[in-house]
């Protein structure tokens, strides 16, 4: 009896310490995990500081500039860069703190005066189309995500082709999934003078894993 006591004790005290190990291990990858996560958060929010001055200098060039020219779509690029930055200020807020996924509705509100104040300043050379269904819209989304793949396409594939092209975004359910795509008749990958270093494309792929 005392060897059969002593046997199971020993079984036990050995389970007991793999049991701890394998919940160190575990907590250690979700710290490890979480402090990636909070890395790539870092990025985006390092890359949207680079971006967005960018742009808002460039948008207040050209309504100044409208004001003398055509006072009507001054107006209307104005208001449109009102709703952009009524939109994107919380996302901005929230993608810095947590990471906290958003509604796709509220990156759509970004997005849409975005590609209204951009059709203005490319004017023929782009269009738009987005087929964004209204029951999807409630879906969760990462804030900035969709953001950052328009400007990416707008910037190193519309811009530098002489005549432009289109831009489309669509939602839809595949297999059970929400899936969005970004797509662009730009130049392509690489192709143009302005490609990037694929940091930021990089950054979604982790956001998303």
């Amino acid at each position: 009896l005392f060897i059969v006591a002593s046997a199971i004790l020993k079984f036990t005290y050995k389970g007991r310490l793999q049991a701890e190990v394998q919940a160190k291990k575990a907590s250690a990858t979700a710290e490890a995990e979480q402090l990636k996560r909070q890395v790539v958060e870092a990025r985006m929010a390092a890359m949207q500081a680079q971006v967005e001055p960018h742009f808002l200098f460039n948008t207040l060039a050209s309504i100044d500039h409208l004001i003398e020219t055509d006072p009507p779509r001054a107006s209307q690029m104005q208001k449109n860069l009102i709703a952009l930055l009524r939109a994107s200020m919380p996302t901005m807020r929230e993608a810095n703190s947590n990471g906290a996924p958003r509604d796709l509705a509220r990156e759509m509100a970004v997005i849409r005066p975005y590609l209204e104040i951009l059709k203005v300043r490319m004017e023929d050379r782009l269009t738009t189309e987005i087929d964004v269904p209204e029951g999807l819209r409630s879906a969760a989304f990462p804030p900035m995500m969709l953001q950052g793949l328009v400007e990416n396409a707008i910037k190193h594939g519309l811009e530098p082709k002489p005549e432009g092209g289109e831009l489309a975004i669509k939602a839809e359910i595949v297999h059970g999934k929400l899936n969005v795509t970004v797509a662009d008749t730009g130049l392509g990958f690489g192709r143009a003078a302005t490609a990037g270093t694929g940091v930021g494309m990089a950054n979604v792929r982790e956001r998303l894993q």
